[in-house]
């Protein structure tokens, strides 16, 4: 693919610590620049078979034991200059319009994302979700171009100038367009420099961003959702009790992405009758990790995250009680963006085969029962697209989303799930089969309705 600016062809000799200069990381095409200079620069895509020519744009695996203590974190340690106060983006400027038009450096990551999601994660899917594991290359590739640091500022080591809910749920959407579970396991330490950024105090982020910022980016969760029926996310079961100069924290936490192989997390407890947010370094004391099959995100090695007795430091709270509401809503909106990403992987792949298909000399597109079902997909898919991005776009802008994300998240959960079962069924007997990734794809979407936590936007 050739670049569509000479600033692509900028002198790259000497490349800063991110593979791109400040005047890079914001000028219009700095997303897609930083993607395309640090994905030129990876081996893996010589060991997957898919390196191009120069301008062509092409992109561990850890399984969870039945039950392990948790992974052996890095010392994390202080690194930058106290006294300036935390970090925060603005919120982006108010356009008086409503339109959800990608901009023009939006739409540029997009593409950059998209082919990563068409030539690395789709053809790695199937041997993921057989092997219940994440490939090392395609977590390093995503790593690579920079899918850590989408939410994190500038000024900290990250690419954004603003807040980017819109970006992050763009590349939620496209990533899952070639496999949800691969897009969960890839967007989760994300997830938590996004909290850092968005929530964590002076220390907090100068503590531990630098280590999402470097070349050995930790793998990391957001750990919210618990083994309950009808749990409620404000109102968890896992318990934190002041002790000393800290907390003592007990409970469960499940469905937790690559928790075997996770050096920190970001765990929604209780303190005082008030959900609240704890950061939570996995070689602590009485961090356990149990293994947690699952009908779907095979790929993203989901885990339960036991804590019995786990000490942390007074340091640990992150964020106010409201953080904590708005770490579920953006997380919520995370997993919208990425039923619609799958939910356009199914029509995408259900449009030619109905049409290829033949059944009684002509093709079973001209059913009116199987062009009614697909054209139900389109119209449903635009619903879903429509509400996710009207709730990114107001967050992004700091404006109230209650009530954007709780209608995302039910259209989301409930449509997602029936384009899951409608493709399985317009494919009939290929659809119950592995031959095709539509059965792949309905597993997946099933999580939309019951899974918090994981992704943030």
């Amino acid at each position: 693919m050739s670049l569509p600016t000479p600033a692509a062809r900028r002198d790259t000799r000497r490349p800063p610590r991110h593979g791109l200069s400040s005047r890079e990381r914001t000028d219009p095409i700095g997303y897609a620049v930083a993607a395309l200079n640090r994905l030129a620069q990876t081996s893996a895509l010589d060991r997957l078979g898919l390196r191009r020519p120069a301008e062509r744009v092409v992109f561990e695996a850890t399984r969870a034991g039945f039950r392990t203590a948790g992974a052996v974190s890095r010392q994390f340690a202080r690194a930058g200059r106290i006294g300036s106060g935390p970090a925060r983006l603005p919120h982006a400027p108010a356009t008086g319009r409503f339109d959800l038009t990608p901009t023009e450096d939006e739409q540029l990551l997009l593409d950059v994302v998209r082919a990563f999601a068409d030539e690395v994660v789709r053809p790695a899917a199937a041997a993921a979700d057989d092997a219940t594991a994440a490939p090392a290359e395609v977590l390093r590739a995503g790593r690579q171009i920079g899918l850590p640091l989408i939410g994190v500022p500038e000024e900290l080591g990250g690419i954004a100038t603003e807040r980017s809910t819109m970006a992050a749920t763009l590349v939620a959407e496209a990533l899952a367009r070639g496999d949800m579970g691969l897009a969960v396991a890839s967007l989760a330490p994300g997830a938590v420099a996004t909290a850092l950024s968005l929530w964590g105090d002076e220390e907090q982020q100068a503590t531990y961003l630098p280590a999402f910022t470097g070349d050995d980016v930790p793998a990391a969760a957001l750990a919210l959702t618990e083994p309950a029926v009808l749990f409620d996310p404000l109102r968890p079961a896992t318990r934190a009790r002041p002790d000393g100069a800290g907390f003592v924290l007990d409970g469960v936490k499940s469905m937790v992405p690559r928790g075997a192989a996770a050096e920190l997390f970001v765990v929604g407890a209780e303190l005082d009758g008030e959900p609240r947010l704890f950061l939570v370094e996995s070689g602590t004391p009485g961090v356990e990790i149990e293994a947690e099959p699952s009908m779907g995100l095979r790929a993203a090695e989901l885990t339960r995250l036991v804590l019995r007795g786990v000490h942390v430091s007074g340091s640990s709270l992150l964020g106010s009680r409201e953080d904590h509401l708005e770490c579920v809503r953006l997380a919520r909106l995370g997993w919208c963006a990425l039923a619609v990403g799958t939910a356009q992987a199914v029509l995408d792949h259900v449009v030619p085969y109905v049409n290829e298909r033949h059944a009684f000399g002509e093709p079973i597109s001209n059913r009116q029962a199987v062009a009614f079902m697909v054209a139900d997909i389109g119209i449903e898919l635009q619903g879903m697209r429509l509400v996710t991005y009207r709730a990114a776009s107001r967050a992004g802008r700091g404006r109230s989303v209650g009530r954007e994300v709780a209608l995302a998240r039910r259209l989301c959960a409930e449509r997602g799930m029936k384009i899951g079962s409608d493709g399985v069924q317009l494919l009939g007997g290929h659809g119950f089969v592995k031959e095709h990734p539509v059965e792949r794809w309905y597993r997946d979407l099933r999580a939309i309705a019951v899974i918090e936590g994981g992704v943030l936007v």
